[in-house]
């Protein structure tokens, strides 16, 4: 075994370790597994959703997005982070107060009238999108985990996604959301270190941006168009449609548990501060580090997703080669594991109520969730990138705008959630199909027509249900 894949093996080993070892703080009863007790500190909050937020999407999606589009992936990466600055700015405190009166362990519970009430059809809706979207969304992270892998080390791609779910199954069946937290900390230190090692080397090795300007134009002059080609509505619609998309997180049950594990409400601002300190750097790093990568790396890639990997495959010595692949892969993991314990929540809490207050049972639907996501992630055709945007527009576009109401506690009946629901996603879907999206992501209109929905249905009620 080379030196790349014991560096590898050992950072792995410590994330591991530092899953199992919640086990000392868990309580075996169901709400401890899905929602850490209710009692986490901010920072750790703010860590942890920043990692299961930026996961192998950043890492492989949007370095292989970048090799392609240039700078103008730029507006992805900032879009994307304004928009969610607007969602932790104003939506979040709102939902941990929620949580305060009404005591939830699934977000699906949170789209119904009544969160007590397990039969309601709304709430059985919600959590089937959540377990079609959140599969994908997780099949994608085991599937980006596999192709750094793959490229590391020449590993069959089904080796990569199997020791993956192997690793978040161990970790999660011994402390649940608290491990899921915990290893999420962790995660985020060397994600981060990943970064900064890779730029720091792509800028001894290229230069400084004006240098990398320079390489880029004489590369291909189009990597410099700040617009994409093409747009069908303009750049603002373009760089308003990623803005959204991270709006799209009001409907993202893995991050938004997080927020109702919060130890208070007045903990948000503390967890918001720590999440974009590290945001911000991460976000800039991840789409610097790929312009790099198209001066270093020579030739057209088989597969740009595979950017990150071969580059420090080649310019890093063996063992810091092993901690960066170790990044991209907890990168993975740790939106992987949250996927995953929302699933298994959807199904045992929010599917089949019977389940809800068995430990054991709750546990078994996190294995069984497991194995369905991995054979998604081993059959599933479409890269990274696409498979990840999609699940997360279908969440937001879905979910999100009735999880909003509900927290802001506006009037709003099952009829018309459901109409919401079905407006947003037909919306989705149509302008997907009619080609716009590379144009305008297609979660914006998505969003305005389920809101929409709801501001012509408002006028007409005469009680709530």
């Amino acid at each position: 075994m080379g030196v790349t894949a014991i560096s590898f093996l050992c950072v792995l080993a410590l994330f591991l370790i530092i899953g199992i070892s919640s086990i000392r703080k868990k309580h075996e009863d169901v709400n401890d597994y899905l929602t850490a007790g209710y009692n986490t500190p901010a920072w750790i909050i703010g860590l942890s959703s920043v990692a299961t937020n930026n996961s192998g999407y950043m890492f492989i999606g949007l370095v292989g997005y970048t090799w392609v589009a240039g700078v103008s992936a730029f507006w992805v990466a900032l879009g994307w982070l304004v928009g969610d600055w607007f969602v932790w700015r104003g939506f979040h405190r709102r939902l941990r107060e929620y949580s305060e009166t009404h005591p939830v362990n699934t977000i699906p519970a949170l789209t119904s009238q009544n969160p007590e009430l397990a039969s309601s059809p709304l709430r059985i809706l919600s959590a089937l999108l959540t377990l079609i979207f959140l599969s994908v969304y997780a099949a994608a992270q085991l599937k980006a985990g596999s192709k750094a892998l793959h490229v590391m080390f020449d590993w069959p791609i089904w080796l990569g996604a199997v020791l993956g779910a192997v690793v978040v199954v161990l970790y999660s069946f011994a402390g649940g959301l608290r491990a899921s937290i915990w290893t999420d900390v962790a995660q985020s230190f060397v994600m981060l270190f990943g970064m900064v090692l890779l730029c720091i080397v792509a800028m001894i090795n290229v230069g400084f941006p004006w240098t990398l300007v320079d390489e880029l134009r004489n590369i291909n002059p189009a990597l410099l168009d700040w617009t994409p080609d093409n747009l069908a509505f303009g750049t603002g619609a373009f760089v308003l449609g990623w803005v959204a998309a991270g709006i799209g997180a009001i409907g993202q049950p893995h991050i938004l548990v997080r927020t109702i594990a919060l130890r208070s409400p007045d903990d948000v601002p503390a967890a918001r501060k720590v999440y974009f300190a590290w945001y911000l750097p991460f976000a800039l790093l991840t789409v610097t580090i790929s312009l790099y990568a198209r001066v270093l790396l020579t030739g057209d890639l088989s597969d740009p997703e595979l950017t990150l990997p071969t580059m420090a495959q080649a310019y890093l010595p063996d063992v810091l080669a092993g901690m960066v692949l170790a990044a991209i892969f907890a990168a993975t993991l740790s939106t992987a594991d949250s996927m995953l314990l929302s699933c298994s929540a959807a199904i045992s809490q929010d599917l089949i109520p019977r389940f809800g207050q068995s430990y054991v049972r709750t546990k078994i639907a996190t294995l069984g969730i497991t194995l369905v996501v991995l054979v998604v992630a081993l059959a599933a055709p479409a890269n990274v990138f696409t498979l990840v945007v999609f699940a997360w527009s279908s969440l937001g576009g879905t979910l999100g705008p009735v999880i909003v109401l509900r927290v802001m506690n506006a009037r709003l009946t099952r009829t018309t959630a459901l109409v919401m629901m079905l407006a947003g996603f037909t919306t989705l879907i149509t302008w997907q199909a009619l080609g716009y999206s590379e144009s305008l992501y297609e979660l914006l209109p998505a969003l305005v027509v389920s809101f929409g929905v709801y501001a012509v249905m408002r006028p007409f009620y005469r009680k709530e249900e």
